[in-house]
């Protein structure tokens, strides 16, 4: 898959285990702050710190996967975001998140996770939620070097 990497393709940066959950198919739902206007396919980028809410323990559960080994800090796949809504009660399951911490937030709607195997050591590494892990002199992403 990356190697035709678009340079013009950006990657949200994302705790694990979301981004594993979301490339199983698992989390159809991204609960985020802002709503997001874009309708294409973007990168999954995981970042180095693992999720601390309890409910992405919970959501694993059954996964057969130790969380502590799942990749960080590289481009684990791709997947499309179809719409954005402001979060309603029934989306809780597809966000693998209880409603509680959906209130007030905006539902991105997922689908057609792609995984890259391996993962992809980017040649810079994100400032912010969302960067260009391919683009020649990001400004919004800071060398690896």
């Amino acid at each position: 898959m990356m190697q035709d990497a678009q340079s013009e393709q950006i990657a949200l940066t994302i705790q694990q285990p979301w981004a594993e959950l979301i490339l199983r198919g698992t989390k159809t739902v991204e609960v985020r702050s802002v709503p997001v206007g874009m309708r294409t396919t973007i990168y999954l980028y995981t970042s180095k710190k693992l999720s601390l809410i309890p409910a992405a323990s919970v959501a694993m559960q059954g996964c057969g996967v130790n969380i502590e080994e799942l990749p960080r800090g590289n481009i684990v796949g791709t997947v499309e975001i179809v719409d954005c809504q402001p979060c309603v009660r029934e989306d809780a399951p597809a966000a693998c998140v209880p409603w509680g911490l959906m209130q007030g937030q905006y539902s991105w709607r997922l689908a057609n996770p792609q995984r890259c195997q391996p993962p992809v050591r980017t040649p810079c590494v994100p400032y912010g939620m969302w960067f260009y892990p391919f683009k020649a002199n990001s400004t919004n992403s800071k060398n690896r070097n």
